[in-house]
């Protein structure tokens, strides 16, 4: 349920609740406000966290695969379709990204020495140092973003998400 004041709306969203209440009173629209807080939170956090990424010339898409590599730990090199079962997309997207990010000079193909059908992917020095920078800068932005939350509502919410996520995947 909503969390609106007894003396009416709080916020944008409460506001919207409260018309659709006076207008609709036969449908339970209380799941929009968590929902729409949600989707408002995640829009400024991605603003946020998007601006870590333009300073250092990546995207979000850049970002995930570097970061994919790096954390596979040493020798930091994966297969393509490896990256896409780890980024949850297609090979051809994944081409796409590879495709960039090899022109931009941060990640290096060459032939899988355990089968020759295949590539392997590596971060280039200079992707590895871009990605490395860029992970310290982002550790720095998502902590930012949850420095509302108490510990205890840090791990309640972590919970109630985890929980979620579980019932529609």
């Amino acid at each position: 349920m909503s969390e609106q004041a007894a003396d009416g709306p709080t916020d944008a969203i409460d506001l919207i609740l409260h018309q659709w209440a006076r207008e609709r009173p036969d449908l339970d629209l209380s799941p929009m406000a968590l929902l729409g807080r949600l989707r408002i939170l995640t829009r400024a956090m991605e603003r946020e966290l998007d601006e870590v990424f333009d300073r250092h010339g990546l995207g979000q898409a850049d970002f995930d695969v570097l970061a994919t590599l790096r954390r596979s730990g040493p020798p930091y090199a994966l297969i393509p379709s490896e990256l896409s079962a780890a980024l949850m997309m297609s090979r051809a997207g994944m081409t796409g990204r590879l495709d960039r990010l090899e022109r931009a000079g941060l990640v290096e193909r060459s032939l899988d020495p355990g089968d020759r059908r295949s590539f392997r992917v590596t971060p280039t020095p200079t992707g590895l140092g871009r990605i490395d920078t860029v992970l310290t800068e982002h550790a720095a932005a998502l902590r930012r973003l949850v420095s509302g939350l108490s510990p205890e509502d840090f791990a309640t919410l972590t919970r109630i998400l985890r929980t979620m996520l579980a019932a529609i995947t």
